[in-house]
């Protein structure tokens, strides 16, 4: 019988923690333990000159992915597992699982196979609290809104427009549109509103951009909750909520160290969507380990059209970290998809002629990742393609894609066997991102802050999603109109699309070409400081399907967690 990822996991002893956390320069005395096999690091390393220069910074994306996923995680995991195998220190950076899709889809989101973060179940569920603590400070938020409603409103918020929702780390759809103080005067003025899913909340995008515990309060309280009657942004600050948010959430700021199986530190942080959000861990963390490593693997979510776009005009131009190259991944049944051909849904047996070599179909989706490539080539870094590796792919497509990679600009590209291999299925990989980093570069941001926001959109919709121009509904027009006039138009823009495909309609595959991208409305998250135009329906709580991940899970006789992956 073949080992499932929570066996495998299983089956390794983990390293003691403190010698996992002495690869990355630090002692007992920089973490905080959680139990064994997991620790808060400190965040008084920041503060303190660094001792020597600082490592290389690598970006972990990919191509437009399927509702399966391609490994990306998997990647990043390894990856760090294969440059520790050729003598680099190094660690990755992930993002927290939300536990919304843990019991919805995924079942977990710890890499895999040979290259998973351990132990899956602890990072799986709950970890150190950091998503319940961002729950209960935007919901303290909430209370404290509506607490001063039914006190008298002195700052004369006008209920039509209130934008503060309430959050919950779990997939509800129940819950997206409600209705609340209903049961007489006592219980406030009736109003609608609703709940959004954890990872979108405008908190969680904060602790992810967040450099010291100063920062964080400022933003806390520069976010907006709503509008007076004049106009007039009211904010947590207005409410007197930042402070205690603030406390809440103090312990949150600080990365989770924990380990892959082959003992490579791992620091976990932050779980910010990437359709809707930055979709990336934090700054601190990436920080923290570039102290100390000769190589810090941080990875953004989706394709590098969404989290990588992301994480370069929104998270660098907040850090002032410079990437020094990227790493995208790629599987051949993805590119096949790509073509327009075939059906991927999650839970269902792939098509049959996914299955079997095609390299017409690999032809007409292979544009997928020459745009993908040639995005991450506008920041002027070198880019490295991983080919996942599954049983089904032939020579001639894995030979097919390398050729295609390198056309496009590619500085190598490899097979990948980390699923399988750990760390040792990479190597090759490693050397090629190794020499990647030492190639000349010029990262450069896609627009400068003087752009306006309409100017900056339409340079993402032109420049990334190949466009060819950006339509704006009446709704959206107006926001943005407005968000220049209130002094927002310096802001960097956080797309909130669909993530399975380069433009606004899902169901345009590979490289779609002259189509105009429709912006149907506009928020702006002023402490996360980013606006975020909205294109296409984007789901800010999903729901269980009929038959959730979670049905899977139980606990046995000795309290192992069973089912999960």
């Amino acid at each position: 019988m073949s080992l499932n990822d929570l066996n495998i996991a299983r089956s390794i002893p983990l390293r003691p923690l403190t010698e996992v956390a002495r690869i990355m320069g630090l002692t007992a005395d920089d973490l905080e333990p959680y139990g064994h096999s997991k620790a808060k690091v400190k965040l008084d390393l920041l503060r303190q000159p660094p001792t020597r220069k600082p490592g290389k910074y690598v970006v972990v994306t990919a191509i437009t992915p399927t509702p399966l996923g391609e490994g990306k995680t998997v990647h990043t995991v390894g990856i760090s597992q294969a440059l520790n195998r050729i003598g680099k220190r190094a660690c990755c950076v992930i993002r927290q699982p939300s536990m919304g899709p843990v019991f919805g889809i995924k079942g977990g989101a710890a890499g895999g196979g040979y290259s998973q973060v351990v132990p899956p179940e602890e990072l799986n569920l709950h970890l150190t609290g950091d998503f319940h603590a961002v729950t209960a400070a935007h919901n303290l938020c909430a209370a404290f809104l509506d607490a001063h409603l039914f006190h008298g409103n002195e700052l004369g918020l006008d209920p039509e427009q209130i934008s503060w929702r309430r959050v919950l780390d779990m997939n509800d759809r129940a819950l997206r549109e409600i209705e609340v103080a209903h049961g007489g005067a006592k219980n406030g003025a009736p109003r609608r509103t609703g709940f959004d899913i954890t990872s979108a909340s405008e908190i969680m995008a904060i602790l992810g951009l967040a450099k010291d515990l100063a920062d964080l309060r400022q933003r806390l309280g520069a976010m907006v909750v709503g509008y007076a009657t004049s106009g007039r942004p009211v904010t947590a600050e207005d409410l007197k909520a930042a402070g205690a948010m603030t406390a809440i959430l103090k312990d949150a700021l600080k990365p989770t160290l924990m380990q892959t199986l082959e003992g490579t530190p791992a620091l976990v942080h932050t779980g910010p969507f990437a359709n809707i959000a930055h979709g990336n861990s934090s700054i601190v963390a990436d920080q923290l380990a570039l102290r100390g490593l000769d190589f810090v693997v941080t990875e953004a979510g989706f394709g590098a059209d969404m989290g990588a776009e992301k994480f370069f005009d929104i998270k660098c131009r907040a850090s002032g970290l410079q990437p020094d190259a990227a790493l995208l991944v790629a599987t051949v049944r993805a590119l096949k998809m790509h073509s327009g051909r075939f059906e991927i849904k999650a839970g269902k047996p792939l098509p049959e002629g996914l299955q079997r070599e095609d390299l017409d179909a690999l032809a007409a989706g292979i544009g997928n990742l020459e745009k993908q490539i040639e995005n991450v080539r506008l920041f002027g870094i070198p880019v490295v393609v991983a080919i996942n590796r599954f049983p089904s792919d032939t020579e001639a497509e894995i030979a097919f894609v390398q050729a295609a990679a390198l056309a496009a600009g590619a500085s190598a590209a490899h097979v990948s066997t980390l699923f399988t291999d750990g760390g040792k299925g990479g190597e090759e990989l490693a050397h090629a991102l190794v020499a990647a980093c030492d190639e000349p570069s010029s990262f450069r941001l896609l627009y400068p802050d003087e752009l306006s926001l309409k100017e900056k959109i339409e340079t993402i919709a032109t420049r990334i999603y190949g466009a060819a121009g950006v339509d704006y509904e009446p709704e959206a027009d107006r926001q943005l109109a407005l968000f220049e006039e209130r002094g927002y138009g310096r802001f960097p823009i956080c797309m909130a699309k669909t993530q399975y495909s380069l433009s606004h309609d899902p169901n345009l595959k590979g490289r779609p070409r002259d189509f105009r991208f429709r912006v149907r409305d506009a928020r702006v998250a002023v402490g996360a400081g980013f606006v975020y135009p909205l294109a296409g329906e984007i789901m800010t709580m999903p729901g269980l399907g009929k038959v959730p991940g979670g049905a899977r899970m139980d606990v046995d006789a000795d309290g192992n967690i069973t089912g999960m992956l």
